[in-house]
């Protein structure tokens, strides 16, 4: 099964790290990434470019919807990037969600449907 391990920081967490801080994660990202297709268990991942080159679009019945900018719902955390993983149960893909590298924030891991 296909699960989405999807990472949230607070809004200026990244910016707010030095940038030797911001190297350790991006290490950790590419040796998380490298034994997960050691593994076979990736399956994708990007990380998301900044909040405010977002735009989202708010339907509301049957007409086009309403455009504003970047991903501003009631919430703490952005969405900062994701990884798309095989697993064969949610306790499995927990595991490799506690080994994905980052300061504060929180990861969400949520099976996919195939």
């Amino acid at each position: 099964m296909k699960y989405v391990l999807m990472i949230a920081d607070p809004p200026g967490s990244w910016d707010a790290m030095t940038p030797a801080e911001q190297q350790r994660i991006m290490d950790g990202h590419r040796t998380f990434a490298e034994a997960l297709v050691a593994e076979k268990k990736m399956a994708g991942g990007f990380r998301l470019r900044p909040i405010g080159e977002a735009k989202t679009l708010r339907r509301r019945g049957a007409e086009g919807g309403e455009v504003t900018d970047g991903p501003f719902a009631e919430t703490k955390e952005v969405l900062g990037g994701f990884y798309v993983i095989e697993a064969a149960s949610i306790d499995e893909a927990l595991e490799w969600a506690r080994r994905i590298p980052m300061g504060r924030g929180s990861i969400e891991v949520r099976p996919m449907w195939s």
